[in-house]
């Protein structure tokens, strides 16, 4: 069994409150699980209101697909969210 994690680490440049950072996040995390089958989180920034930063986490049986899983998800939240920005994301295989 293998288990991989990505973290990514957002800027949302129109945000101006925790309440309209909330109605962003919750969607993209939403349709991030339905989209890759992953757990999805957020986990970092939760007192800020234009930086966020998730994670999304995968089980499988074979690393390199669950790494190739998980490095399609920063690319899917630029072209599909173009009000997000990823600063930075990181894998980790367990």
């Amino acid at each position: 069994m293998h288990v991989a994690v990505v973290t990514i680490e957002l800027y949302l440049p129109s945000c101006n409150s925790l309440k309209e950072k909330r109605s962003k996040l919750k969607p993209l995390l939403l349709r991030l699980q339905r989209e890759f089958n992953i757990s999805t989180a957020e986990l970092e920034h939760n007192d800020l209101h234009r930086s966020a930063g998730i994670a999304c986490a995968i089980v499988g049986n074979n690393d390199r697909h669950l790494q190739r899983t998980l490095e399609t998800i920063p690319r899917w939240i630029e072209r599909n969210r173009p009000d997000l920005q990823v600063v930075d994301h990181q894998i980790i295989l367990l």
